[in-house]
């Protein structure tokens, strides 16, 4: 049986769709009683369904049916400001299902996040010694609260301590793709953009305040969801490898790039509008994100990663221009 802890969640979802396919039993962990999480997993054939606070003695009580736990679950929110909240959900938890998979001998693939790079001033590198996860300057509580994690996952390893027989934890780059539509306002950009063209014909970007860059030239790491999940899925494939990894494609795009990519899907020509970035984020908004992917490669990974072309047509045609755009 696979765990997978917030499987109601966007990459969540995704995976268990991945794991279903492939013919797994899966147990999910979510708070299922929130009705966009639901539909995530609508078409889903789960075995078991668990709820947050009931985790650990679910871990206690089928320790010996659990092959690999997939843990995705997390406050996620990158403008949450309850510390405590935080710390219990996105470090404590961790730890004890860490503690849990090295006991029982399981193998833990877990997320972290690029946020956790900050401002991007030291680089996007993965690299998961103490010294260069403590040096990490993340920008909000969500982003210290998964690098609190990594540190404390690396003061583990070189310790010596017992650890599960295979960990690794991704840091996420700037995924989109179907169900994230309960995300709101955090949502990826592609389905808000698609939004704004279906009701108005226009697109809105932010404007630059970086001499730098142009208007919407700022740049991210754009990745597909089914991307991380294959990544996900070839980790758990390979016992001898663990570690902390980037997950995105290595090549920064434009906002304009997702945009026109979005139109094209479309079939409609670029009419955007460029408004001011909102000053309560002005000051620490990233101008440029893109993973550093060697070391991934470096232990194997030699699948391709699509292209924002191809991701934002498929996602715009499969699932946003359909009634049901669910996976």
């Amino acid at each position: 049986m696979k765990l997978v802890t917030g499987a109601g969640g966007f990459i969540g979802s995704n995976l268990v769709a991945a794991l279903e396919a492939m013919g797994h039993k899966i147990a999910v962990c979510d708070w299922l009683d929130a009705p966009e999480k639901m539909r995530n997993l609508e078409n889903r054939r789960i075995a078991e369904r668990i709820s947050p606070d009931g985790l650990l003695a679910f871990l206690r009580e089928r320790a010996g049916e659990i092959e690999t736990v997939f843990h995705m679950g997390a406050i996620s929110s990158t403008t949450e400001t309850n510390a405590g909240l935080i710390n219990e959900t996105n470090v404590t938890l961790p730890m004890q299902i860490w503690m849990w998979c090295r006991d029982n001998e399981v193998p833990l693939i877990y997320a972290s996040s690029a946020a956790t790079y900050g401002d991007g001033a030291l680089g996007f590198h993965d690299d998961d010694s103490l010294q260069a996860l403590q040096r990490l300057q993340p920008l909000n509580l969500y982003g210290q609260s998964k690098n609190t994690f990594d540190i404390w996952v690396a003061e583990q390893v070189a310790g010596r301590a017992a650890a599960p027989p295979q960990w690794a934890g991704l840091k996420f780059f700037n995924v989109y793709g179907p169900n994230e539509y309960h995300k709101g306002g955090q949502m990826s950009v592609v389905p808000q953009i698609f939004k704004q063209i279906s009701e108005t014909g226009r697109a809105r970007l932010f404007r630059s305040h970086n001499p730098n860059y142009e208007d919407g030239g700022q740049s991210r790491d754009f990745v597909w969801v089914g991307d991380c999940v294959e990544v996900m899925l070839w980790l758990e494939a390979q016992p001898t490898v663990s570690g902390v990894f980037n997950c995105g494609t290595g090549q920064a795009r434009s906002f304009l790039d997702l945009a026109n990519a979005v139109f094209q899907a479309l079939g409609k020509d670029a009419l955007i509008d460029y408004v001011p970035t909102p000053e309560a984020i002005r000051d620490k908004y990233q101008y440029f994100t893109e993973a550093n992917m060697a070391k991934l490669r470096a232990v194997g990974y030699d699948r391709s990663f699509t292209s924002l072309e191809n991701g934002v047509g498929r996602y715009v045609t499969e699932h946003l221009m359909l009634e049901d755009a669910y996976l």
